[in-house]
């Protein structure tokens, strides 16, 4: 019962008899396990099978070189076996030829009898060795044609070189007596012809690298084309050249400044290069040389019309610094072109010589119109305090318009110098210095526009044209005169010093690559002498209306007139026992001492110019009365009433001029020349109406102490009906508008005055200061 039971069981499991799960991984484990083993077995075995087949294919490679190599050995010892064919055959060809004439000379000495058989026999041999020769010679066209079709240049080289120095007659063009047949000899040049061609073809090739065309070069030497060879080195450098060229160009604008020294980098250096290679490969022959010159000669010409035509406009800074850098780049690459042989130096400067200039003219253009537009801003033009410091001290003084162009003409000179390279201002200096200094006279014609009285100047028409401001009071007109002598005496010569720097140093060193051209050299003092013509131009239009203003009124009357010379005429001629000179010599006395304070406000630290103006002034004054006809006119008027008393007044007048001069410590040279010229013609007119000077007039001495004393006497205040008479007459100028001071008519008499006039002290006399006066 219990085994049925148990049956019954197994037929139908309860839940209890489920296999349990570490049955179950167990189970699959195990199948898992043997998945995987069986893997790797094949793994492994496909592993066996690839180093199989890796070591199969390095087995094969190695085979492949080794029969590679056999393959070279055995073309090698083709070679050698032709070559030495070759040489048996040569052998043969001498053993046969000397056998023959052995069997000639036998054959003629056995006699008549045998004399036919050994010519028969004889002609066999050469018959044979004939044919012996045309297979050798065919054989050798062959291998020609075989090696010209696969392209082995160096080897047709080699056998057709090796074939002539056996053969030495088959380099001669002429049929001479050989033994070689005439179709081979002519056979031969055509092979030549196609491996010249293909030398050619070779050297034309658009990629071909240089060990490449140096041996296709070296081919046609070998050849005896020299000049062809020579003809394609020129060729393929200037292809490179004009390739690199054209790949550049569109680059120009990107470099507006520095283009023309990268053009002339890639000329000059492939004309160094094209130099080398010729004189490696062709010697010094010198047709070669000079072909070599010729094509660096067209190729600079064609780089100097590069740099024109890509050149920024020429009117502005960065043309003129492309202009600059290209001939400091150029010049530098010709230099070092000269230790080759090649001198281009003189042919660049002569093809940049007219864009130079043209550069230079319209930037001088440029400047002039910068300078002279009073109108334009200078917020875009800033200067250094060591520049624009000496000209704001005029701006509390003058109109801003004068400071400003001040400032815009150093602001332009300055910005044309620093364009400038070493080798321009050594060639260009004198050219560029040139034209500075005609800036600057155009400047001081412009301020010469803006002093008063000019437009009415009928021999300066030219200066009629609206002006942007006028310099109308004193202080205005001195500023106006500063500005000036400060720009050409201290700011200029700053400027343009790198200039003067650059040619002094090229006069030192003395090399021939260094000195300046003939026509392009200039003195410093020379260039001095341009820019003070230029300010004594401004400072004599200023003296000329100063003084036209103070002797004539606005009414076109003249104060200092002839009649106050004649007897009876006016009070100007009333002695007592201190004489005075007459009222306008007075009155310019006074005119120079207000004009000398606004001076020393206006000038200040700038003594000499001070004094070398009211100098000037003063000379201004003498002239004006050595060279009015209508004031001589009067006195040499047989109806003038001419007394010994007018006479001394003048001569007093003239005294008082010098000592004017003297007391303030101006140079007095030439007033003093003028006076005495002015005396001598006074006395002449008197002597001619029976006036005895000697008896008339006193010693020279009571004129100068008079004069002198006369001085003292205004500075300190004169006293009686004189001293109202001066102030009159200075109130009557003052209100017309004769100087813009404050000063009233005692200031004349005024201690304050004696010490402002122009700074002077009495030792001034002995040592006067002179700033490049003629007379000096």
């Amino acid at each position: 019962m219990r085994m049925e039971s148990s049956e019954e069981e197994d037929d139908f499991p309860c839940i209890e008899s489920v296999t349990p799960q570490s049955k179950i991984d167990s189970i699959y484990q195990s199948k898992t396990e043997k998945g995987i083993r069986k893997i790797c077995f094949e793994l492994l075995d496909l592993k066996d099978a690839v180093e199989n087949l890796c070591g199969n294919t390095r087995t094969k490679c190695l085979a492949f070189l080794r029969l590679s190599e056999e393959v070279v050995e055995t073309e090698h010892e083709l070679s050698e076996l032709r070559k030495h064919i070759s040489a048996q055959g040569i052998l043969v060809q001498d053993l046969m030829n000397g056998v023959c004439r052995e069997l000639d000379e036998w054959s003629r000495a056995s006699g008549d009898v045998q004399e036919a058989n050994e010519s028969s026999l004889s002609s066999d041999y050469g018959d044979t060795f004939m044919n012996d020769m045309e297979d050798e010679n065919v054989l050798f066209l062959e291998n020609i044609d075989v090696l010209l079709a696969e392209h082995k240049i160096d080897e047709v080289i080699e056998a057709i070189d090796a074939k002539e120095r056996s053969h030495p007659e088959l380099k001669s063009s002429g049929d001479t007596s050989s033994t070689e047949p005439s179709s081979f000899k002519s056979a031969l040049p055509k092979r030549k012809k196609m491996l010249e061609n293909q030398l050619v073809e070779i050297t034309e090739r658009p990629s071909i690298g240089i060990v490449e065309l140096k041996k296709a070069l070296s081919g046609l030497l070998k050849l005896g084309k020299g000049s062809l060879a020579h003809q394609l080195l020129v060729k393929s450098y200037r292809s490179r050249l004009q390739k690199s060229i054209e790949a550049f160009l569109p680059l120009c604008p990107c470099y507006p400044e520095t283009y023309s020294a990268t053009l002339s980098n890639l000329v000059f250096s492939t004309i160094s290069l094209t130099t080398k290679e010729s004189g490696a490969m062709f010697g010094d022959n010198p047709v070669y040389s000079n072909r070599i010159i010729q094509w660096a000669e067209r190729e600079i010409e064609y780089f100097v019309r590069l740099v024109k035509e890509h050149a920024p406009p020429s009117d502005g800074a960065p043309a003129l610094h492309a202009a600059s850098v290209c001939v400091q780049a150029s010049l530098n690459h010709c230099n070092a072109l000269e230790k080759q042989g090649l001198k281009l130096s003189k042919l660049l400067l002569v093809l940049l010589h007219p864009y130079m200039e043209e550069v230079l003219e319209l930037n001088y253009i440029r400047a002039r119109k910068v300078v002279l537009d009073f109108s334009s801003s200078d917020e875009g033009k800033p200067l250094s305090p060591r520049f624009a410091s000496p000209l704001s001290t005029f701006a509390t003084t003058s109109d801003t318009l004068l400071v400003e162009s001040g400032m815009r003409f150093i602001y332009v000179v300055k910005e044309i110098v620093e364009k400038l390279t070493q080798l321009v201002i050594l060639h260009f200096g004198a050219n560029i210095l040139t034209r500075i200094s005609h800036l600057f006279d155009k400047y001081v014609d412009s301020l010469i526009k803006a002093l008063p009285g000019l437009s009415e100047d009928d021999n300066l028409t030219e200066l009629k044209e609206p002006v942007p401001f006028r310099a109308e009071t004193d202080s205005e007109q001195l500023a106006l005169l500063g500005t000036a002598f400060t720009i050409a005496e201290e700011l200029l010569p700053m400027v343009v010093s790198r200039i003067w720097n650059v040619l002094n140093e090229s006069k030192e060193m003395g090399s021939e690559n260094m000195m300046p051209a003939a026509n392009n050299t200039v003195e410093l003092k020379d260039w001095r002498r341009q820019l003070q013509h230029s300010l004594d131009k401004l400072r004599d239009n200023f003296c000329r209306q100063y003084v036209v203003n103070f002797i004539y009124s606005r009414d076109g009357d003249a104060r200092l007139d002839a009649q106050i010379y004649l007897s009876g005429v006016g009070e100007d001629t009333i002695w007592d026992t201190d004489p005075l000179p007459s009222l306008p010599f007075q009155a310019l006395f006074g005119k120079l001492q207000q004009l000398a304070t606004v001076a020393g406000d206006v000038l200040l630290g700038r003594e000499k110019i001070q004094k070398v103006l009211l100098a000037r002034l003063t000379e201004t004054v003498v002239i004006w009365l050595s060279d009015e006809q209508e004031f001589w006119s009067v006195l040499e008027d047989e109806s003038a009433p001419l007394q010994p008393l007018g006479l001394q007044q003048l001569i007093l007048d003239m005294h008082f001029t010098v000592e004017i001069a003297r007391f303030a410590g101006y140079p007095s040279r030439h007033v003093h020349q003028i006076s005495s010229d002015v005396i001598a013609r006074a006395v002449r007119t008197f002597s001619a109406r029976g006036i005895d000077p000697q008896s008339a007039l006193p010693e020279d001495e009571w004129f100068t102490e008079t004069a002198k004393g006369a001085i003292n006497k205004l500075l300190l205040g004169g006293s009686g009906s004189d001293t109202s008479e001066i102030d009159d007459e200075h109130i009557i100028m003052h209100d017309e508008g004769m100087s813009d001071s404050d000063g009233s008519p005692s200031s004349l008499s005024s201690a304050d005055s004696s010490e402002s006039f122009a700074s002077a002290q009495m030792g001034d006399l002995d040592s006067p200061v002179y700033l490049s006066d003629p007379e000096s």
